[in-house]
């Protein structure tokens, strides 16, 4: 049988969430006849087996064999009904969620995994793009931003910004914990991305203070304000940048004389680059200066392809390929991260439940604390990746997961992907029993 990293198997991830939602915060809220580590740990498995609705996850409930998976596979001595999970997780503060986050993460630098993302002289990408979650013109929450239509319609939503640890050669991205976009407590305006990324790069320089992270994002994110935030938490950028957003950069570097040179690559493409630096970055902010890095790719039928980013990282001939292959790594968090997220199982754009205050944000959570355990399973447990060759699509795994809880009570994790792996290796008979 393959490998099992110890402190990165499902069972030390899950059982290590699960701590952390024993802790005393949880307790001081409201009391109930379930507890509260029963209750998250219960919204974790509906995401990490991928029921489609918490009516399937209360449907399974009635059956013996799954309820007892709850307690082998997640550790749910007593898991709450529809009603009453929705109610419990309606108190939880989304902030209060992301100690596992934090702890996986940490497993994962002490197993040496994440070496493998480093580039650009030990730098990790940490790739941040805002999406949107949830939309309705008649439910709503204390949480939700309002837009306002031509002809007086109103609509509600949420959005989550998300960060992930990226890499050019890896398919695997190690999400870090979301920021919620939503209306904040006693606030009269929306909530928007430029305040959430706030929040979110406080809490994670907080939180990862020694962490080398180049940080690449959107054109939008290329102003004053946001640049000068990374500046103070000491977090370099790779940000792409556009003529039509960025006219006053543009005009400036045509004037300019810029370190310009060309590289071919065993494919037969040719990369330019044009390396301007010290450069305002707008008329109103002129004495923020930045290092445009134009890039255009041409491969061998003749499309051409074209970049631009602002950065403040020293830029030459050697390093030049590393760099652009790190800025266009952005596009992992849309292609690896919110594609896997909404049509993989995941089912991040249905509504599990809206609730009052928090119930959205908490599912959100809940449903990247299942992603990171899924995406560390993949990039570091062997057990599980031969699991998933065997089933073949990522779907096919999870559809075989549910079937095999109907039928057969597991011990843990290790034992279900033994099997899934090598059909002839049964479990105990007992195991299989009431």
């Amino acid at each position: 049988m393959p490998h099992v990293k110890k402190y990165l198997s499902a069972n030390a991830m899950l059982e290590c969430a699960r701590r952390c939602f024993a802790k005393e915060e949880f307790k001081a809220l409201r009391a109930s006849s379930y507890s509260w580590e029963d209750c998250l740990m219960s919204g974790l498995a509906i995401f990490g087996l991928k029921f489609p609705s918490l009516l399937k996850f209360e449907q399974a409930q009635n059956e013996p064999m799954i309820r007892r998976n709850l307690q082998t596979l997640y550790g749910v001595k007593k898991a709450p009904s529809d009603t009453a999970l929705r109610e419990r997780l309606d108190q939880v503060s989304p902030s209060s969620l992301r100690e596992p986050f934090k702890r996986i993460f940490a497993q994962v630098q002490r197993s040496k995994y994440l070496e493998r993302y480093q580039t650009l002289g030990g730098y990790h990408l940490l790739s941040v793009d805002g999406t949107g979650q949830y939309s309705s013109e008649k439910i709503h929450c204390q949480e939700c931003c309002i837009k306002q239509h031509r002809g007086g319609a109103i609509s509600y939503y949420h959005q989550l910004l998300v960060g992930a640890i990226v890499h050019p050669d890896e398919r695997v991205v190690i999400p870090l914990a979301p920021e919620p976009i939503t209306k904040q407590d006693g606030a009269t305006k929306n909530d928007c991305e430029r305040n959430a990324s706030k929040r979110f790069f406080a809490d994670f320089r907080r939180e990862h203070p020694h962490l080398k992270v180049i940080v690449l994002e959107d054109a939008l994110s290329a102003n004053h304000p946001h640049l000068s935030m990374l500046d103070e938490l000491n977090i370099p950028y790779i940000i792409g940048v556009k003529p039509g957003d960025h006219k006053y950069l543009f005009e400036w570097i045509k004037a300019a004389k810029p370190k310009t040179f060309t590289q071919g690559d065993r494919a037969g493409n040719r990369h330019t680059y044009r390396v301007t630096e010290d450069v305002p970055l707008s008329d109103t902010h002129h004495g923020y200066r930045v290092t445009v890095v134009e890039y255009e790719q041409k491969n061998p039928k003749g499309k051409i392809q074209k970049f631009s980013w602002v950065t403040r990282l020293p830029i030459n001939e050697e390093n030049a390929y590393e760099f652009m292959r790190a800025g266009r790594s952005r596009w992992k968090i849309e292609n690896e991260t919110f594609n896997t997220l909404k049509n993989q199982g995941y089912e991040f754009e249905h509504n599990y439940g809206h609730g009052n205050k928090h119930l959205c944000s908490v599912f959100s959570m809940l449903m990247l604390l299942a992603f990171l355990i899924d995406q560390v399973q993949q990039g570091a447990c062997k057990l599980y990746r031969a699991a998933r060759k065997k089933c073949g699509a990522l779907y096919d795994l999870h559809q075989k997961i549910r079937v095999l809880i109907q039928f057969m009570v597991w011990s843990d994790w290790n034992q279900m992907y033994k099997t899934i792996t090598s059909p002839t290796h049964h479990p105990p008979p007992e195991i299989g029993k009431l």
